[in-house]
């Protein structure tokens, strides 16, 4: 049991079930929930009757990074992006990068964090120069109505909002939030089901509808693999994932990241780097037009898909070179050059 003293917030997106138990409609587990018990995520809770959020106003992690951290490269290049979290997920990656923060809540039974009103999210975005506020480092679903509500008037004055997801949202919840979501990268950590089930405690059919339906609503959508080896590395699985993407729109940038040992996989080795280039070639032979290596430092640029020539040079995390014209094209062959504010800076 957490810790009683975690003030509450009554829970959007729930339903009264049968036997005094309450359904949470916020992710696709639709956890039904006993009183007094909580949800897979450890963060809402069924208390006489009603869901409450245990996380509301409770920001564990707040960072300015650059938008192409998330990681974005067609949204704003260049620009700032205040992110933020709340301890929780409902995800249990054995690879997790931030299993001290998202697995809080379930290993420690604790949820910490300093307060911090949306209000005071949107004004320090404000004054750090940002151009947008990203939910991220955990999963922004398990926080989404302080999400909610930080975007709201994070719009209101001017500010775009970006989820890094797993994609595990329900219908529901993406469409309330779909009006102040202007971008999203969705973490599609495999292909097959099996390795879902067996390595995140979830399903992979859910993320599948989540990117389509972010499609649907045209938010500016990019998609990340972590490739694992001997999990999800094998040139068929990479296929899959390619096609299915380039399927739904060529446009959509593939990020193929580097894994490195971490949490429950500290004895598996990183990536070899040949394996992600090998992906990129899957993804290019897909029809994929935009692909990037993650986690492998150097320079990650973009290249216009019709000439190839160089549009934007990257070191690191920073733009040192953006040659996009003031229409978004390519400077060499006026091609459209797919994304969001992506005009020279």
């Amino acid at each position: 049991m957490l810790d009683r003293q975690i003030e509450l917030k009554e829970a959007m997106l729930w339903s009264s079930g049968p036997e005094d138990k309450v359904t949470c409609h916020l992710c696709a587990h639709r956890c039904v929930i006993a009183d007094g018990e909580m949800g897979i995520c450890n963060v809402r809770e069924h208390r006489s009757g009603k869901l409450h959020t245990l996380v509301y106003g409770r920001t564990i992690a707040r960072h300015v990074d650059p938008i192409e951290k998330k990681p974005l490269m067609h949204f704003y290049p260049g620009s700032k992006a205040l992110s933020m979290a709340t301890a929780g997920c409902n995800f249990r990656c054995r690879w997790c990068q931030n299993s001290e923060i998202s697995q809080m809540p379930r290993e420690r039974h604790l949820i910490m964090g300093e307060k911090a009103t949306p209000e005071e999210l949107v004004e320090q975005a404000i004054l750090s120069g940002s151009r947008s506020i990203a939910y991220t480092y955990t999963e922004p679903t398990m926080f989404f109505e302080y999400a909610y509500d930080t975007a709201r008037k994070a719009k209101e004055k001017g500010l775009a909002n970006v989820f890094v997801t797993n994609g595990y949202m329900t219908a529901e919840m993406l469409g309330l939030m779909a009006p102040y979501l202007e971008a999203a990268n969705v973490d599609l950590k495999s292909f097959r089901d099996e390795t879902y089930r067996k390595f995140a405690g979830a399903r992979l059919q859910p993320v599948l509808d989540s990117i389509r339906r972010i499609k649907e609503k045209s938010i500016w959508l990019e998609v990340t693999t972590l490739v694992i080896p001997g999990l999800n590395d094998s040139p068929q699985e990479l296929e899959d994932i390619a096609r299915f993407l380039a399927e739904l729109d060529p446009d959509i940038p593939w990020h193929i990241s580097r894994f490195h040992p971490d949490y429950l996989m500290e004895g598996t080795p990183p990536t070899p780097v040949g394996v992600l280039e090998q992906a990129r070639n899957i993804g290019r032979n897909a029809g994929l037009r935009y692909l990037y290596g993650g986690n492998i430092g150097g320079e990650v640029n973009t290249f216009c898909h019709s000439c190839g020539e160089t549009v934007i040079i990257r070191s690191g995390s920073g733009v040192t070179s953006n040659r996009i014209t003031q229409t978004g094209a390519c400077p060499s062959c006026k091609t459209p050059v797919a994304g969001v504010g992506m005009t020279g800076i």
